[in-house]
């Protein structure tokens, strides 16, 4: 018996102690005029984090292609990435204050940045911020979602349509290089497959490895 009692207390104290949670942050997103009309994003510190998205419905208008089904997925990004958004909020009251401009401008999507960690919690909401550093981390945070969403895009015309990848890879190109994509790391995986995919075309392929070759950098 009290050689039983002795390998519980041991037991017991191999058990892992548990921690306290780290920080987290999220950005909520919807536009009704866009597809996927809403997502989030959720990040740690280490650049580890979760992105899903609802499609909605489509524009009236807008061009009848091959587009992704709703995403929900594990994401990664760059660590320095990360660290500024996390910085941001520490800078910015954990974002408990009123970030909303209130002025007369285009909408651009309702963003709800939201922070939870040891130190407290808050959130804020705007379309366009008064701050510039809100305004900006905004943008792109936005800007990452387009690479994930682009990646996704990606897998749906390697599956579907390997004639349209070379084109989709044109704007992506042109996007990384204009800033409307950010963190390119985003998406390494699907970059990879298609730079070694020799079922699809030259220009495909060396485009990935340009694009790899980026995230790398």
């Amino acid at each position: 018996m009290r050689a039983a009692w002795l390998a519980l207390a041991i037991g017991a104290l191999a058990l892992p102690v548990c921690a306290e949670p780290g920080p987290v942050f999220q950005i909520d997103y919807s536009n009704p005029g866009l597809s996927p009309s809403h997502w989030t994003m959720t990040l740690h510190p280490d650049g580890s984090g979760h992105f899903r998205s609802e499609r909605g419905n489509p524009p009236a208008d807008a061009p009848q292609t091959i587009d992704a089904s709703d995403v929900d997925r594990d994401i990664r990004l760059s660590e320095e990435f990360t660290q500024r958004v996390f910085q941001a909020a520490h800078r910015h009251k954990l974002f408990a204050w009123e970030c909303e401009s209130h002025l007369k401008v285009a909408f651009q999507g309702n963003k709800k940045l939201s922070y939870a960690g040891p130190e407290g919690e808050g959130s804020c909401e705007f379309n366009y911020s008064k701050d510039k550093e809100i305004q900006a981390l905004g943008e792109s945070l936005v800007a990452v979602a387009g690479t994930i969403l682009e990646g996704a895009r990606l897998e749906m015309l390697l599956q579907h349509d390997r004639l349209g990848l070379d084109r989709e890879m044109e704007y992506l190109i042109e996007a990384a290089d204009d800033g409307r994509v950010q963190q390119i790391c985003a998406i390494r995986g699907i970059l990879e497959r298609l730079s070694e995919d020799t079922g699809v075309m030259e220009r495909v392929r060396k485009r990935a490895r340009t694009l790899l070759a980026r995230a790398e950098g």
